[in-house]
């Protein structure tokens, strides 16, 4: 349910190292968030160009029960957009650790990288 080869944050966003793009990491939400927010019928993500800071929100989610932030897991310059979830935000859904990543970022900082969650520790996080 939640691969081991990813890092995770406590707002339930995963990263995986390195994206498609040179020096990128890719961003999604876990199956876990995915689970809780229900059929997502809206994305909305930061702009290829924009400029994110890691903890602080950069997109939202809306499903059919509620709207929720996304935030960016770290700092950093954002590279790609997932331009599929336009036409079908329900990929986030169906495969939010494939098809459904959101965006992805080159990091300013590649140190907090080693401050996000294992999946071990992800998985504590959700028991507490």
């Amino acid at each position: 349910m939640y691969p081991e080869d990813l890092k995770y944050t406590a707002e339930h966003e995963w990263l995986r190292s390195p994206g498609e793009h040179e020096g990128s990491v890719r961003i999604g939400i876990t199956q876990y968030a995915q689970e809780a927010l229900g059929d997502i019928v809206y994305v909305s993500l930061p702009a290829v160009g924009a400029t994110v800071s890691g903890g602080e929100t950069c997109g939202e989610l809306e499903s059919t029960k509620s709207v929720s932030d996304i935030y960016a897991p770290v700092s950093g310059e954002v590279v790609a957009v997932n331009a599929s979830l336009d036409a079908s935000p329900e990929l986030v859904n169906d495969d939010p650790y494939g098809g459904g990543w959101l965006f992805e970022v080159v990091p300013s900082d590649p140190g907090q990288l080693a401050e996000l969650l294992d999946v071990t520790a992800y998985q504590a996080s959700l028991q507490g």
